[in-house]
C-alpha cells in the first residue's frame, strides 16, 4: 500500500466494487475523481464473484473481467486490482468484500466503497447494512443533471454518506456489451488493452459467432 499523502494521518483506501463487464472510462475516471476528491492513497478495484442483483443475465467469467480490470488500471500506479471476490465461492456480497479487506488492511486504514449513486440509492436492501456503515464510508457516484432517489439517500446518515458527480459516468458496460454484439466499435469508451482483450477472447459475441446489428437512431423518431 502507499504511504499516506499526509505525515500522521491514517492511510485512506478506496474501494471500487463492481461486474466491470466490461470496466471503461467511466469507472477509471471515477476512482481518479474520488481519490483526488477524499485524497486517497490508493483505490483498489474489486471485480465481482457471482453478482447477485444479475442473476437474471449471463455474466462474463470471472477470470476474464479481473484480467480486463488489471489491464485497464495498470498505468496507475494508485490503482489496484483485488481478486478477493472472483476467489470466494458463492453470491458476491458487499459486507463480505469489507470485511476481507478490513481484514487485508487491518483496523487503522479508512475505507471509502464507491459505488454508483443509484446502486447506492438500494443500499437499505443489502445484506447488514449498520455494519457496512462501520467499516467504510460509501461514495455514490452520479453525472451531471441525473436525477436520484434523494428520499431514499436522506434516509442514510449523512456523516457515512457522500455523492458526487462524475460528467464521464454517461458511459455504461450494457451499451458497451452491445455495442461488440452489434459488432461496433468501442474504441475510446474503454481503455486499448481491454478492446483487445475483448476481441480476442471473443466476448459478447453470441455461441455461434454471430453478431446483432442495432437500428440506427434518429433524432426525429423516423426509420430510413
Amino acid at each position: 500500500m502507499s504511504l499516506p499523502l499526509e505525515v500522521g494521518r491514517r492511510p485512506r483506501v478506496g474501494v471500487m466494487g463492481g461486474t466491470f463487464d466490461p470496466i471503461h472510462h467511466g469507472h477509471l475516471v471515477a476512482g481518479s475523481e474520488v481519490l483526488s476528491w477524499f485524497g486517497l492513497d490508493e483505490v483498489v478495484f474489486v471485480p465481482t464473484g457471482e453478482p447477485w442483483q444479475k442473476a437474471d443475465r449471463k455474466v462474463s467469467p470471472g477470470e476474464d473481467r479481473y484480467l480486463m480490470t488489471v489491464i485497464a488500471t495498470a498505468s496507475n500506479p494508485r490503482f489496484w486490482v483485488s481478486r478477493v471476490d472472483v476467489d470466494r465461492s458463492g453470491p458476491t456480497y458487499t459486507i463480505d468484500t469489507l470485511r476481507d479487506l478490513r481484514a487485508h488492511y487491518g483496523g487503522e486504514v479508512d475505507l471509502y466503497f464507491i459505488t454508483g449513486a443509484d446502486a447506492l440509492a438500494q443500499i437499505l436492501t443489502w445484506r447488514n447494512t449498520e455494519e457496512l456503515f462501520e467499516l467504510a464510508h460509501f461514495v455514490g457516484c452520479t453525472r451531471p443533471g441525473h436525477d436520484i432517489d434523494m428520499q431514499t439517500l436522506h434516509a442514510l446518515p449523512r456523516d457515512r454518506v457522500t455523492i458526487v458527480e462524475i460528467p464521464a459516468l454517461a458511459i455504461s458496460s450494457t451499451d458497451c456489451r452491445e455495442r461488440v454484439s452489434a459488432d461496433e466499435p468501442v474504441w475510446y469508451l474503454v481503455p486499448d488493452g481491454v478492446v483487445q482483450y475483448i476481441a480476442k477472447h471473443r466476448l459478447y459475441v453470441d455461441a455461434s459467432g454471430a453478431t446483432s446489428h442495432r437500428k440506427p437512431h434518429h433524432p426525429n423518431g423516423e426509420q430510413p
